[in-house]
């Protein structure tokens, strides 16, 4: 858990610092989210061979070698290989580790604390993002990037000539720390049948694999739900930036912190769920999904200049009423994220353990997660190009997570009727 926390922080940080990057050499406004798009592309072009990868050595070993993966791509950014480039190959890196990290969690424990270990990941997952968003928007800060550039490093400090650098160099860092704590990750001691090595074969495995979970009752709604919130999640990631920017005037950084207070609410909502919702009663929490959607449309669809200026104080500042309800709206939305997430996560990693093995199940549900990324990454730049407002682009992000975990719900509801999937979960022959 703490080699994922500060490989994930590393990850968030350098998105931050990878956009400051497009900003100084005058990127265009759609290139932004084509960052995610780039590393999530990896997601999607290896999933056929990074579960094979993963299954076929112990755990703690892909994930020493992919991390040091995410580090040359970090690396190569900071040598001046355009952003675009190098940050795919961090995604290279991350999608290879991804089965990994998450397919030792189903080697480790037993059924019944799947949910709670869940919890547990996907709550330091949130705080990587969380303070990996806000370490990244302080290296950015004029404050902390005059420092560094100030730095005085013999065959280093030359090349530091912007922000942007200033702040992969500190991040290289925390990459190699993540690195180098990986060599304490304990074997498992599970291994799996030798895995395919010809492509085609691979491919065969790979297609049977997507298949099996699709057709399992379970498998489908779970998939669903997971690759929606990762779509969605991603898109919002740079909603808020640009939102924050049109709404408050906030600068980068300052739009870095709004957004991490999205991210915030996740543990919590994933802190209840583990200790309310058990791995027999996940799919009871699929309105909330629907609710979550809603949310988002009417915070989108608020006119902030209402609010009073004068607020609270905190810290000495006086913090305008029209922030802190934006704040509280956007920990809300983390919170109900957080709640429905973790046992759809728990569900589709026991379904995927149970019809096929760790390192596979994982891949095919990052084949599904990250293609959905791509797909609303790719519709948000279309949408930025054609110059939709901030508050209609994140109310139709609202409209459209409302109305499709709806549907997801309503296909439950069948499956239920058709093959009464709550007997399902209480019966051994279906691996509960």
């Amino acid at each position: 858990m703490v080699a994922q926390f500060c490989s994930s922080l590393a990850d968030n940080a350098l998105l931050i610092a990878a956009i400051s990057l497009l900003a100084e050499i005058h990127a265009p406004p759609w290139m932004t989210p084509m960052l995610k798009l780039f590393f999530f592309i990896s997601y999607v072009l290896l999933a056929a061979f990074v579960g094979a990868f993963a299954d076929s050595m112990p755990k703690a070993r892909v994930m020493l070698i992919t991390n040091g993966i995410k580090l040359v791509g970090a690396l190569l950014m900071l040598a001046g290989v355009h952003p675009l480039l190098a940050y795919a190959v961090v995604g290279f890196g991350a999608a290879a580790y991804s089965p990994a990290k998450y397919g030792i969690v189903t080697e480790l424990l037993p059924p019944d604390r799947l949910v709670a270990a869940n919890g547990w990941i996907e709550g330091l997952t949130v705080a990587s993002i969380i303070l990996g968003f806000v370490l990244g928007g302080a290296l950015v800060s004029p404050s902390v990037s005059a420092i560094l550039l100030a730095i005085n490093l013999p065959y280093v400090e030359p090349h530091l000539d912007n922000v942007g650098q200033a702040a992969i160099a500190v991040i290289c860092g925390v990459y190699a720390l993540a690195a180098l704590i990986n060599l304490w990750v304990p074997d498992t001691r599970v291994r799996y049948r030798k895995q395919e090595h010809t492509l085609g074969r691979l491919l065969l495995d790979f297609g049977h694999c997507v298949t099996t979970l699709w057709k399992d009752p379970l498998g489908q709604i779970s998939l669903a739900v997971t690759t929606l919130f990762w779509g969605a999640g991603a898109t919002l990631q740079f909603i808020v930036l640009r939102w924050s920017n049109d709404v408050f005037g906030m600068d980068l950084w300052q739009g870095a912190i709004l957004q991490a207070l999205t991210v915030a609410g996740v543990p919590i909502g994933a802190a209840l769920a583990a200790t309310r919702v058990s791995l027999k009663r996940s799919l009871g929490v699929l309105p909330v999904g629907v609710a979550m959607g809603i949310v988002v449309f009417v915070l989108a669809s608020l006119d902030f200049t209402l609010l009073p200026r004068s607020g609270p104080s905190l810290w000495g500042h006086t913090v305008p009423w029209a922030l802190v309800a934006a704040g509280s709206a956007l920990v809300l939305i983390g919170a109900m994220a957080g709640y429905f997430v973790v046992p759809m996560n728990a569900l589709l990693q026991h379904r995927g353990y149970v019809l096929l093995s760790a390192g596979h199940s994982i891949a095919v549900q990052n084949f599904n997660e990250n293609l959905g990324v791509l797909l609303m990454l790719g519709v948000y730049a279309l949408l930025i190009a054609a110059n939709l407002s901030t508050a209609i682009t994140m109310q139709l992000i609202g409209a459209f997570v409302a109305v499709a975990m709806l549907l997801v719900l309503l296909k439950h509801l069948a499956n239920q009727r058709r093959e009464d999937s709550v007997s399902q979960i209480g019966d051994t022959r279906h691996g509960y």
